[in-house]
């Protein structure tokens, strides 16, 4: 991938998700739109109803769309969701990760809550991987891809998610020298959130120093696991003649604290950046200009969905808050966003946002736990400029941090005087962001007196002059018996 960006494609360094879990993640980049537009906030709420993911657009626009079954945005893995968003779908064979062994008891670290499990055996007929099956199958397509219409295709992977786990050859191409020092466990929780000291007291893990070096290992052996995927498709792509005509996305869904904190995995409503930072890689196709390398403008991940459709050519079919990336791709120098946001949490009453589920693994139970505690799983929502972050939280106090001073959010300034113009400010500007976002009007008009002039429109227009005279319409200024007269002359 370092070679990837520094050849041929951008590296957004400073691109946010919308939210720090997966289900609600891609909701916000495959539709544009933030999680509170349509309540997007659960692991338990997909896209449903109005909300149009991208795969439905651009499979409506003649793409040919291919993706594998691990998506997490299509509600309860109903196949008419499927077939409304792919043309065609990949189910892959073996378990979700071969890195699961709570079962059987197999990993006993496992059993203590920290996901790690080590070194695992190598693929087997007897021990597939899925990752590793949806990779071959997407290959597979590629190379028999339908030659009457562009393709899109979507690979979703596990890698890396907790557990920790990895075959010997990619564990051993970490250099463990190279691995900088995790986030110190903090020594006083006061004015952190307090669902990380919830989550750190019922994990209780009594790892050492090489225990955490060992978990950041292990999630960047996984991270290198995806790297060797990456390069067996571009070599593909190279291979068949297409490698410039495809545009070409990296992203994840959310952090893990890997170690951060005292900390493994994530959480559902706190901001920290191991969470919410996130990966964000393009090349856009031949004829679009790029200047490869890095770019460190804020960005967020609901501008993918934006430049996906702006690079496609395909119009959205509802309004959306991403910013197309095309001008940063061009321009080494070209700024981003004053702001990022990220959200998530649940109302007291809200009580089918706590995600119970009768088949979780034990080691969910402390972050399950947490969200059945009001307190603990507030709502909450961050604020990010280049040097702060502000996150207003219902139920507790709010957090405040200096990123100049305290990188690692450790400090939350909230009751610093001398921070409480810029508190001031962002506050501001969150609400003014909730005011311009706080909603969508669906394209679609049911209308009132607008079904009159659009039944004088089909009984008098021809095809061909509709939308002009459909736009006359919505711009006004006619009276219903005036427009009747116009359309009749036309």
């Amino acid at each position: 991938m370092d070679r990837f960006v520094k050849n041929d494609a951008v590296s957004f360094a400073q691109a946010y998700c919308q939210n720090p879990v997966c289900v609600p993640s891609r909701c916000s980049f495959l539709s544009g739109l933030y999680p509170h537009v349509y309540g997007h906030r659960t692991m338990e709420y997909a896209i449903d109803g109005e909300c149009v993911p991208m795969f439905k657009e651009l499979k409506d626009a003649g793409y040919h769309v291919w993706m594998n079954n691990r998506n997490d945005f299509i509600p309860n893995y109903k196949v008419e969701a499927f077939k409304e968003n792919a043309d065609t779908i990949y189910f892959p064979k073996g378990p979700m990760v071969r890195a699961h062994g709570a079962d059987t008891g197999e990993h006993p670290n496992w059993v203590q809550r920290s996901f790690m499990v080590g070194v695992i055996p190598e693929e087997s007929e007897e021990s597939p991987d899925r990752d590793a099956d949806a990779f071959r199958t997407l290959l597979s397509f590629i190379k028999n891809r339908p030659e009457d219409k562009p393709f899109c295709a979507f690979l979703g992977l596990f890698n890396p998610h907790p557990p920790y786990g990895v075959e010997q050859r990619y564990y051993d191409a970490v250099d463990p020298t190279l691995i900088v020092d995790r986030i110190p466990t903090p020594k006083d929780w006061g004015k952190l959130p307090a669902m990380l000291k919830h989550l750190h007291d019922e994990m209780n893990l009594k790892l050492t120093e090489d225990d955490w070096k060992e978990m950041q290992r292990l999630y960047y052996a996984m991270c290198m696991k995806v790297d060797d995927y990456f390069g067996q498709l571009i070599a593909l792509l190279e291979a068949e003649g297409i490698y410039d005509e495809t545009d070409i996305y990296i992203l994840s869904d959310h952090g893990d604290f890997a170690g951060n904190y005292g900390l493994p995995e994530k959480n559902q409503n706190t901001f920290q950046d191991c969470l919410t930072r996130v990966p964000l890689i393009i090349k856009p196709r031949e004829g679009i200009p790029v200047v490869p390398g890095v770019r460190n403008g804020l960005v967020e991940l609901i501008d993918f969905y934006a430049t996906v459709m702006d690079l496609s050519g395909v119009e959205a079919t509802h309004s959306h808050f991403g910013r197309s990336l095309r001008l940063m791709l061009a321009d080494s120098n070209a700024g981003g966003r004053d702001y990022v946001f990220c959200e998530g949490g649940r109302l007291a009453n809200e009580t089918h946002c706590m995600e119970n589920s009768p088949f979780i693994l034990d080691c969910y139970v402390p972050r399950l736990g947490g969200q059945k505690n009001n307190q603990l799983h507030t709502k909450a929502t961050m604020i990010r400029s280049k040097d702060y972050k502000y996150v207003k939280r219902l139920y507790e106090q709010d957090e405040f941090y200096d990123l100049n001073r305290d990188k690692m959010e450790l400090c939350n300034a909230i009751d610093e005087p001398e921070y409480a113009e810029k508190i001031l400010e962002m506050k501001m500007a969150m609400l003014e962001w909730y005011q311009r976002t706080c909603d969508i009007v669906p394209f679609a008009e049911d209308g009132r007196c607008g079904n009159a002039f659009q039944t004088l429109i089909e009984q008098y227009v021809p095809d061909e002059l509709k939308a002009a005279y459909m736009e006359k319409a919505r711009m006004g200024g006619y009276t219903l018996d005036e427009f009747e007269t116009m359309c009749q002359n036309c």
